[in-house]
């Protein structure tokens, strides 16, 4: 299956975010026409992300809110348009605000894990060059907040990939 991922970022590139939108809403055309669900990146870019998901112009086939940034808004508007919810290794940092209120949010039938490498290293292992060795420590974070096993988590999110990716 094929996935478009895009979206926006204002932390690098702030003085570009009218051209970012632009191309942002261009891209869910191209991706609704092809009948590609959309990995969306977000970072620093909160609100316009909302605005554009909320907008006219809405992605076709669902897709995933890549490497969740933990603001309960972008993650509400997300579900509501049916969006998975994939964390990464920032929920397991010490400073991460309403990481627990956030995956308590998500239901388990639209959650996933993700590496985000190689950034992002969940810790204990912050810092580091992050792999997929590190998602074992995402999925621990997300049993623990949802009072479950490492096993059921694993199962749930393994399942929510075949889903999404269609590979079954």
């Amino acid at each position: 299956m094929q996935l478009a991922k895009f979206g926006l970022d204002y932390y690098w590139e702030k003085e570009t975010k009218e051209l970012q939108n632009y191309a942002f809403i261009e891209q869910i055309k191209l991706a609704n026409s092809l009948d590609f669900p959309i990995i969306i990146h977000s970072r620093d870019a909160i609100m316009d992300t909302i605005e554009i998901l909320k907008g006219e112009i809405k992605p076709v086939k669902k897709g995933i809110l890549h490497c969740c940034q933990l603001n309960k808004d972008l993650v509400k508007a997300a579900l509501e348009e049916g969006f998975y919810i994939s964390f990464a290794g920032a929920i397991t940092f010490k400073n991460s605000k309403n990481a627990d209120e956030i995956i308590v949010m998500v239901p388990d039938d639209r959650i996933l894990i993700e590496t985000d490498s190689p950034y992002l290293s969940p810790e204990p292992n912050r810092g580091k060059r992050n792999d997929s060795r590190n998602v074992k420590y995402i999925a621990e974070k997300i049993a623990s907040v949802k009072g479950k096993s490492l096993e059921e988590i694993a199962k749930i999110t393994y399942e929510n990939a075949e889903k999404i990716y269609n590979l079954k």
